[in-house]
């Protein structure tokens, strides 16, 4: 009876030691695919990117302003400094609106609202999130356009050197990155706060501080660490849409001013990639090799920042 009872576990021994060594194999599988796409990807933005680089001019392409590709009379012009700054004032103006919003939705949604009300709200806020972005950009172009078209006439009315977008402008474009982002911050930062333990909530509250008190002084800070991960998740989301800013955005290179017509970089590769030939398609190339490494220094330094964030 011993002998068999010892058989068994030296069998389930083994039977363990072979799953963890089959589970690891397919893990280190895995991770070596997505090593191996990174890799890929920036290898492949590297040599398409910089041949426009060496051909036009590594300064002529980041600091020039003008955007000719298809001039016949004159020189042609690949200058893109406009664009870079439209998607970091862009993307920046619709964090600043975005998260403070999608921030107090959730502290709503897990602190204030009634079970029934917030069992209505939190569907709508997931509908939100499960939308196309084109659709995003549609709704743009019939509600938020005419609206500010309306506001453009009041501003510049008499102007006569204003160039009217028809509400097609800088400023319509943040409003709806700002609202495209708030499904992402709201949805992570609720459960952020509602996985911070009771026993907090309840010691701040029989040290006699109120109930707001408690939420922007003990919930929100013993939170941070998963609000700053909804943050990050939205800055990315504002800085890869294309879609529905190429609706909104007027697709001019100007200088970005609210009401003016911009083009972001996503925006840029999107609208002259389907007809773009030689340099021009080169340095289409160089756009989006831009907006790669623009990307990926925002993750570097918002990850260092997340990184010190749980470290406190």
């Amino acid at each position: 009876m011993k002998n068999e009872t010892h058989a068994s576990v030296i069998g389930n021994r083994k039977n363990k030691a072979v799953v963890e060594t089959v589970a690891q194999i397919i893990f280190t599988i895995c991770a070596t695919f997505a090593i191996l796409a990174v890799a890929s990807i920036t290898i492949y933005m590297i040599v398409s990117g910089t041949p426009a680089i060496f051909k036009v001019g590594l300064k002529e392409i980041l600091f020039s302003t003008q955007w000719s590709p298809a001039a016949k009379t004159t020189e042609p012009s690949f200058g893109i400094l406009w664009v870079i700054l439209t998607s970091i004032i862009g993307t920046t103006l619709a964090i600043l609106i975005g998260v403070p919003i999608g921030i107090l939705t959730a502290v709503f949604l897990a602190e204030v609202a009634p079970k029934k009300l917030a069992a209505i709200v939190k569907p709508a806020v997931e509908l939100l999130a499960g939308i196309p972005s084109v659709v995003y950009g549609l709704l743009g172009i019939y509600l938020l356009s005419p609206l500010m078209y309306k506001l453009e006439l009041a501003v510049f009315k008499g102007s006569g050197t204003h160039q009217f977008t028809g509400g097609a402008n800088l400023l319509s474009a943040v409003i709806v990155l700002a609202i495209m982002i708030l499904p992402t911050v709201i949805n992570i930062s609720e459960t952020a706060i509602k996985a911070v333990p009771s026993h907090i909530k309840a010691a701040s509250l029989a040290l006699g501080a109120s109930h707001i008190q408690t939420i922007f002084k003990t919930i929100l800070p013993a939170a941070k660490s998963g609000i700053v991960t909804a943050v990050v998740l939205g800055v990315g989301r504002a800085i890869g849409e294309a879609m529905a800013i190429t609706l909104v955005s007027g697709g001019g290179v100007n200088a970005p001013l609210p009401f003016n017509s911009v083009r972001f970089l996503t925006t840029a590769i999107v609208s002259e990639m389907g007809y773009a030939q030689g340099t021009h398609r080169q340095v289409l190339f160089t756009i989006g090799l831009v907006l790669f490494a623009f990307i990926m220094a925002i993750n570097i330094i918002l990850n260092k920042i997340l990184k010190g964030v749980k470290d406190e």
